[in-house]
């Protein structure tokens, strides 16, 4: 089969002919129909985060595709399932977090793509356990997107727990930010779109946003402020900057939700204002089994939409030089 491989962290990827891998004791072997890019999918193979993978691997954690084979033991998935691999490729079960409903804290937990061999390949195994159903209503170059990026700004956008007719800023406008935009929403909030192009905010005002700040050209705090602060920011830019403007754009009582995971980023609070002004820090990481579930289930709905363009597995280097140019208006999906 032939799959995109990180040689070693920092290189370029490599496209190899690698063997079909055979999925084991309650294993789903998927033949990859697409794969979205993330940029988490950059920061695994340059080994920018302090829990590194081993090389060599195979990225990619916004995987769809058919099941093909199962292995011994399995029960849940059939062949001929279309079904989503995603960031979370398994989890103990058993754990307090597991069992309460927050797996994706589980300190057991296999990521696809970062711990296991993952999507970017014509074939991957799966734990059929955390594979998710795929509706027919949704296409598969709309599921892609919708594993990571919509999952994760769909569990952002619960853990803000946003009301109606609150501001919230979205910080970070492309394939993570239009879709914060939308589920923010169907919440019936204000959304307000923080990015530092103009052709990302195009895209933010396509999703819905009902105003628009270009950071590259005005002060974000400051005019957030001006139209009476956020009730919510949600970060999702990589850039250790917007996290300091987001939590300076909050009015009193305001939550700021950490998602976005710049290298090496660090961020500074001051306590006086933390407390006086009764503001909250929350880190959101993506969603449950459950969750994707229901993102689906919403597209599939008509609810949202998904910007995207294709490209082939080969182009992949070509893809994260466009990603981390910013040059890609919202996700690249790789078709197979």
């Amino acid at each position: 089969m032939k799959a995109a491989v990180v040689p070693e962290l920092g290189a370029p990827l490599e496209i190899r002919d690698l063997p079909v891998p055979r999925p084991g004791h309650g294993q789903v072997l998927v033949r990859m129909i697409a794969c979205g890019v993330c940029h988490t999918d950059i920061h695994a193979a340059r080994g920018d985060w302090p829990v590194k993978p081993h090389a060599p691997f195979v990225p990619g954690h916004e995987g769809v595709g058919i099941v093909d084979a199962v292995g011994e033991g399995c029960t849940l998935r059939q062949i001929g399932d279309r079904v989503a691999i995603a960031w979370l490729g398994s989890a103990c079960g058993s754990c307090s977090y597991c069992v309460s409903g927050w797996e994706t804290l589980c300190e057991a937990q296999q990521n696809s793509g970062y711990s296991v061999d993952g999507a970017y390949a014509e074939y991957a195994v799966a734990d059929e356990r955390f594979v998710v159903p795929v509706p027919d209503g949704v296409s598969a170059v709309d599921a892609a997107p919708l594993t990571c990026a919509g999952v994760t700004t769909f569990k952002a956008v619960k853990v803000a727990d946003i009301q109606p007719a609150e501001k919230v800023a979205v910080f970070g406008i492309g394939g993570l930010g239009h879709l914060a935009i939308q589920y923010a929403r169907l919440r019936g909030a204000e959304i307000i779109a923080v990015d530092v192009t103009e052709e990302k905010l195009e895209v933010a005002e396509e999703a819905g946003a009902d105003r628009l700040v270009n950071a590259a050209t005005q002060p974000a705090a400051e005019t957030i402020a001006a139209l009476g602060g956020a009730d919510v920011t949600i970060v999702l830019a990589a850039a250790p900057d917007a996290f300091e403007q987001a939590f300076r754009s909050l009015r009193r009582g305001g939550r700021l939700i950490c998602v976005g995971l710049p290298a090496g980023g660090t961020i500074t609070l001051p306590i006086f204002d933390v407390v006086l002004r009764g503001l909250t820090v929350k880190g959101s990481i993506v969603g449950t089994r459950q969750d994707l579930a229901d993102v689906f289930e919403l597209h599939a709905a008509g609810r949202t939409k998904i910007i995207s363009e294709t490209r082939e597995l080969e182009e992949i280097n070509d893809v994260f030089a466009e990603v981390l140019g910013g040059r890609v208006p919202a996700r690249v999906v790789l078709e197979f």
